[in-house]
């Protein structure tokens, strides 16, 4: 059975909640140590993870940082948005 993560990439919904580094990897589609550099520049305004996750709020700067998965709906209470 795949795991949930694998699952809503596979139908590309992205739901906020606390990430580990790993997953959200997972969700950009790149290996956790290039992510790092990935997401590096953005260290100060994402700021550091509480324990092994980023709060909600930290995903959400993440994702105006550097931008939606490649390809992901994102569900807006009007209507249903796709980003590719």
């Amino acid at each position: 059975m795949k795991n949930t993560l694998a699952m809503l990439k596979e139908i590309g919904q992205v739901i906020l909640k606390p990430y580990m580094k790993k997953e959200l990897a997972a969700l950009y589609d790149m290996n956790p140590r290039a992510f790092c550099a990935f997401i590096k520049p953005f260290e100060g305004e994402i700021g550091k993870k509480k324990g092994r996750y980023y709060t909600i709020h930290q995903v959400e700067t993440l994702i105006k940082c550097v931008g939606l998965p490649r390809r992901l709906q994102v569900e807006n209470k009007k209507n249903l948005l796709e980003y590719v």
